[in-house]
């Protein structure tokens, strides 16, 4: 039977995992399977499997999904708060460190040789990520098609990414041919409907004073966030071609070129990658109103993002055995995840154009480069970074410190 923890030791060991979870949700996924079902027997196999499978299904960073419901399942409600917090907690602070510097020293030569670096890294992952999620997810042709059908989508037309992630849902549930597992076990409703109205208001309530304070930028912050917390799924790599979209186009708070820089300095925080949110919220907060709103920004992002996956969490896991059970629901979420990976491309390709090119224009048939422009030394630091983490297999923050150094390097020269 596995073992219960006591808080203290529950909060050291996830405070553990925190400070170690760099490498994206697979290395975090394996980090806690060594951690809670290996060395400590506190979860066994199955269950952390079906918990995984359930985190999956949800929007938000699933490996952080996971911790927080590994901490309710062992102590509770607190046990997942615990759990949960300390996940994001050590990233969130390296990320407001990090952003800071940014604000101070970014638009220095030396700053963005090395910015260079770090971004020729993130390509690689990216390609790298999308490269794995492919061979496990497009199994069957019409997988390949939801696949290109989000691509296009995204890419060519710029359609809402919410939009695209509904289309494929409802495909995969009427076309799911999967049979029914066995029948599911009974869940206390009336318990799930008073944790959804108290984390509801806790989550929404801060939108609503911001709101009736007349705080209108952070406001609006607010409201884009706790939107996008609700159509993440697929992981931050999915949604950061909406986010994008959104806060780049749409709301103009920061730059394309920011907007790189933010998803190659989240890379080298430990937690989840959705963190890039703080690191935005940041610039944009800055960028309207000095340091005061950048800090109030940061915190706003942060708590608009995060706290709806305690929601989903405390909420949703008595039913873990129930849904595992439907078989279109399963169809839903296997069309959903065949579509990120077209939204993956898409994001990928965008992110390709930006660090390798200096000209990329904007054409009926999406972004499209100057061939003259390209970056000799992004196109060598990107070979330079396949090298080491594909073929060397070097540690992500390893590769990203060596990255750094040259680009740095490279500009001298």
């Amino acid at each position: 039977m596995p073992a219960t923890p006591s808080m203290s030791e529950l909060a050291r060991v996830f405070g553990r995992i925190g400070m170690l979870s760099f490498g994206g949700p697979a290395a975090q996924i394996g980090l806690m399977h060594r951690e809670l079902v290996e060395t400590r027997d506190w979860l066994d196999e199955q269950t952390y499997l079906r918990a995984l499978s359930f985190c999956m299904m949800l929007p938000g960073p699933e490996a952080m999904q996971l911790a927080t419901y590994a901490g309710w399942r062992l102590r509770g409600t607190l046990g997942g708060l615990i759990a949960g917090g300390l996940f994001v907690l050590p990233g969130a602070l390296v990320i407001a460190a990090l952003a800071a510097l940014y604000i101070l020293f970014g638009a220095q030569d030396w700053a963005q040789a090395m910015f260079l670096g770090i971004k020729a890294t993130v390509l690689v992952v990216v390609l790298n990520a999308l490269i794995t999620l492919s061979r496990r997810t497009l199994t069957a042709p019409d997988k390949w098609v939801l696949a290109a059908g989000a691509f296009v989508a995204i890419f060519a037309f710029g359609l809402p990414f919410p939009l695209v992630i509904a289309v494929a849902a409802l495909w995969g549930f009427a076309t799911s041919q999967e049979t029914r597992a066995a029948p599911p076990a009974a869940v206390a409703h009336r318990d799930t409907l008073r944790t959804v109205l108290i984390w509801g208001a806790i989550w929404l309530l801060p939108l609503a004073a911001l709101w009736l304070s007349g705080a209108a930028f952070l406001t609006q912050l607010a409201l884009f966030f706790s939107q996008l917390a609700v159509v993440t799924f697929g992981g931050a790599y999915a949604v950061l071609a909406y986010m994008t979209q959104t806060i780049v186009t749409d709301h103009g708070w920061l730059t394309t070129a920011q907007m790189i820089d933010a998803l190659g300095l989240a890379e080298t925080t430990p937690g989840p990658l959705i963190l890039v949110t703080q690191f935005a919220g940041i610039l944009a907060g800055h960028g309207a109103g000095g340091w005061g709103l950048a800090i109030a920004a940061g915190l706003v992002t942060l708590w608009m993002t995060f706290v709806p996956c305690f929601l989903w969490i405390f909420a949703g896991a008595p039913y873990i055995e129930w849904l595992a059970a439907l078989p279109r629901l399963s169809g839903a979420l296997k069309a959903i995840t065949a579509a990120v990976v077209g939204v993956i491309l898409s994001l990928s390709l965008w992110f390709a154009l930006h660090v390798l090119f200096a000209q990329v224009t904007t054409t009926a048939f999406g972004p499209l480069p100057d061939w003259a422009s390209i970056n000799p030394a992004a196109t060598a630091l990107t070979a330079l970074a396949a090298v080491l983490l594909i073929l060397a297999r070097l540690p992500l923050p390893l590769v990203l410190a060596a990255m750094a150094a040259a680009g740095l390097a490279s500009t001298l020269a």
